[in-house]
């Protein structure tokens, strides 16, 4: 598989793509998901990885559903190992992703 990353796209969230309601739940679930529920955080070159317990997949999917409507330059990608083991969410994109990520979440582990 060959992900493709759109090196043009700019970094702006579209704050007008989830409904308030929606988006005030979301950017609470991604704080607790992004800076206290990952059991590990691996920095990658274009962003990071994050290492989270099996039974918080319904957790990380939805996340990945709102985020990738506000948020396009985003990539995300999850792996499922077997057994019920964890689960790895990459969260990465252009030179300027992984700024932007720091600038967010810093503050909370992704540093």
């Amino acid at each position: 598989m060959n992900a493709q990353i759109n090196h043009d796209m700019p970094i702006a969230c579209d704050l007008t793509a989830l409904e308030p309601a929606v988006r005030t739940t979301h950017m609470q679930a991604a704080t607790q998901l992004l800076c206290s529920d990952a059991v590990e955080v691996a920095e990658l070159a274009n962003g990071y990885a994050l290492r989270y317990r099996a039974d918080q997949y319904d957790q990380v999917t939805q996340f990945i559903a709102n985020e990738r409507r506000c948020c396009p330059f985003f990539t995300f990608v999850l792996e499922v190992t077997p057994a019920h083991g964890a689960l790895w969410l990459h969260i990465t994109g252009n030179e300027a992703v992984k700024s932007f990520i720091q600038g967010e979440f810093g503050q909370c582990g992704c540093s």
